[in-house]
């Protein structure tokens, strides 16, 4: 309980004496039963900060037909999410049982402004409707984090794709990673 005291009327002088005055009392209790109570009000009925969902629709898997999805090689951008934050990236599609195709030209960039997203919006320049594959690498130990796998999906949005696909990575593209240099 909180008290403020003041002293009495006595100057010390001699004459005439004033009336000595009484000391205050201001009970705070009221108070502070009130600042708790609304401290819990406020606790009880704030929300929490929520976390942010990324909306993703997956199709029905249909068993009677396999890959009956057939890309124009033309459209196809291949963007492999490799290990250590690196973003690997071909045009067409790689096929090397087809002799009479040549071997993509594999490229490197990364998950920055200057990075993928240019490349994307440049590739949008060329080809209007470009079907973007996307590839997470994982072989011997190494693996894509799925941090990349959200930045990936947040370029995709930033730079309006239409089409993209998830896709396992196949042995090819592992190949192809392995034979270049970057």
């Amino acid at each position: 309980m909180a008290e403020i005291q003041q002293k009495g009327g006595d100057s010390g002088k001699g004459g005439k004496k004033r009336a000595k005055k009484s000391s205050t009392k201001i009970d705070m209790t009221p108070m502070v039963d009130l600042a708790f109570l609304l401290l819990t009000f406020f606790m009880l009925t704030t929300t929490f900060a929520k976390p942010n969902v990324m909306q993703l629709t997956m199709p029905v898997k249909d068993k009677t037909h396999e890959d009956d999805t057939q890309i124009k090689a033309s459209e196809a951008v291949n963007i492999i999410l490799g290990p250590e934050d690196k973003v690997y990236y071909y045009f067409g599609l790689n096929n090397p049982n087809d002799k009479s195709v040549p071997k993509p030209e594999l490229k490197v960039t990364n998950y920055s402004q200057t990075g993928i997203r240019q490349v994307l919006l440049a590739r949008q320049q060329q080809q209007p409707q470009p079907v973007v594959l996307i590839k997470p690498y994982s072989f011997e130990g190494k693996e894509a984090r799925y941090k990349n796998m959200v930045d990936i999906l947040d370029e995709m949005n930033i730079t309006n794709q239409k089409k993209y696909a998830l896709v396992d990575i196949p042995k090819a593209d592992i190949d192809l990673i392995k034979d270049s240099k970057l």
